[in-house]
């Protein structure tokens, strides 16, 4: 299979969270990815232990909120050197019109420009990233039928 080339940023979804659109940083220097969330909280739901979690998927947003079980807890070392436990959760990725499965972790990212980041995990065997491009799959409008009026 060829590699889908992504920019350094994209538009990307976290469907099955109910994400439809957040703004990524792809970032190859990550080894995982990393989605802000604003507070999380813990349950049992089927004798499995689960995240809530809540975030603003972008400025000026409603809040959202979302669950998924918990796969894994690990420590992780940010950009700065500093090191936390985070949570890790299992979703679906849409990107560049492929959905895959991944790993991400749950993160404070207060203060990032992007409440997503993709790490290389991610990224693997399917995209390769293109650091001069940005925002290269824009999300498409659907297409109207000759002759429909434009709605205003």
């Amino acid at each position: 299979m060829t590699a889908i080339r992504v920019g350094w940023r994209e538009w990307a979804a976290l469907p099955a969270l109910g994400l439809p659109r957040l703004r990524a940083k792809v970032d190859t220097g990550a080894r995982s990815s990393a989605l802000h969330v604003e507070r999380h909280w813990r349950f049992v739901d089927g004798g499995m232990p689960w995240v809530g979690f809540a975030l603003l998927p972008r400025a000026h947003a409603d809040e959202v909120e979302a669950a998924a079980a918990i796969a894994d807890e690990r420590m992780v070392t940010d950009s700065g050197g500093h090191r936390t436990l985070r949570v890790f959760v299992h979703t679906t990725l849409r990107l560049a019109g492929i959905e895959r499965e991944i790993e991400m972790n749950l993160a404070d990212r207060c203060g990032m420009r992007f409440p997503l980041l993709l790490g290389r995990t991610a990224l693997a065997d399917t995209f390769m990233v293109d650091p001069a491009g940005s925002f290269l799959h824009r999300r498409r409008r659907p297409r109207r039928p000759p002759g429909t009026p434009h709605p205003d």
